[in-house]
């Protein structure tokens, strides 16, 4: 009885076997016959160019002296004078911030086994800025203030997903343009998409340059000129051909 059993029990387990190598050879059967279809792949770019709407304005506070609590007090009062501004060109305190503190001791000729000359005090601060046109009146009120460098100016739009979704959808048309241009040439009609892939996007963001070590307030009295931020988008997609 248990010989009978346990044949009955081995036949049931070849039988699921035999089954499931049927259904996979079947499968690899049907894919290898299955025809690719005939495919024509292009890419697609679109760039939309827009006004920045918002700056961000990085300056310097740098102060020295041999007392150290002197170099800080003075770059206290600096950084309070700076802020100040923010108030009297509507930028909102929480657009406004300290983004570094580094104090450091300077010696003559930048060797430690030299004289001390005093203790460096420097603060970094950030503006975000909405009202772009007034940036180069808060810079120069900035250096006014204290602040000893501007170490960068970038700008940049509060709009970035919509442009990007306005540049996405050129670059698709661009594309499909391509691709029913390309197919005529061959006698052929493009049909529905098969696989797209979009592309990483460049940033709606554009800097001003500034020289290495930053600018000085002599050196600021030149305008920014406001120039467009680029945002594009590149796609890269396969059509069906009929």
């Amino acid at each position: 009885m248990m010989k009978k059993a346990w044949m009955m029990k081995k036949a049931w387990r070849n039988g699921v076997i035999a089954l499931v190598l049927i259904v996979v050879f079947s499968c690899f059967a049907c894919a290898r016959e299955r025809p690719q279809p005939r495919l024509i792949t292009v890419t697609g770019a679109a760039e939309v160019r827009v006004a920045p709407d918002e700056t961000i304005l990085t300056l310097g506070v740098e102060t020295v002296h041999k007392d150290l609590g002197l170099a800080k007090r003075h770059n206290d009062e600096r950084v309070k004078k700076v802020f100040a501004l923010a108030k009297k060109y509507n930028v909102a305190p929480g657009n406004v911030h300290i983004e570094a503190i580094t104090i450091e001791p300077r010696y003559r000729g930048g060797d430690a086994r030299e004289e001390l000359i005093g203790y460096c005090v420097r603060k970094t601060i950030v503006f975000a800025m909405r009202d772009v046109s007034r940036l180069d009146d808060l810079l120069t009120s900035a250096l006014e203030a204290g602040a000893n460098y501007v170490y960068g100016v970038q700008f940049r739009t509060t709009k970035l997903r919509d442009y990007r979704d306005q540049a996405r959808a050129l670059a698709l048309k661009a594309a499909k343009e391509k691709a029913k241009d390309m197919a005529k040439e061959l006698g052929q009609k493009v049909g529905k998409p098969y696989s797209i892939v979009e592309e990483q996007y460049e940033r709606g963001m554009a800097p001003y340059v500034i020289p290495a070590g930053g600018v000085t307030p002599g050196e600021a009295d030149k305008s920014i000129a406001l120039g467009q931020i680029s945002v594009s988008a590149r796609v890269t997609v396969s059509f069906e051909l009929r």
